[in-house]
C-alpha cells in the first residue's frame, strides 16, 4: 500500500463523512450527489491502486 493510495481512500473517506453532515443539514440534492460522485471516484482510484491486483 503506497502512499498515494492511502491518500486518496482517506480523501474518499472523509468525503463520505462529508455526505453524512450533509443529508443531515438536508444541503441540496445536487451538492449531495456532486460530493458522492467525488466520493466514489476518490475511493474506487485508491482501491485500485493497491498492489494486490497483480
Amino acid at each position: 500500500m503506497n502512499g498515494l493510495s492511502t491518500i486518496l481512500i482517506v480523501v474518499g473517506l472523509f468525503l463520505l463523512g462529508g455526505i453524512y453532515s450533509f443529508v443531515k443539514q438536508q444541503m441540496p440534492k445536487g451538492v449531495i450527489v456532486l460530493v458522492a460522485v467525488g466520493a466514489a471516484m476518490s475511493l474506487s482510484a485508491g482501491v485500485l491502486r493497491l498492489d494486490v491486483w497483480s
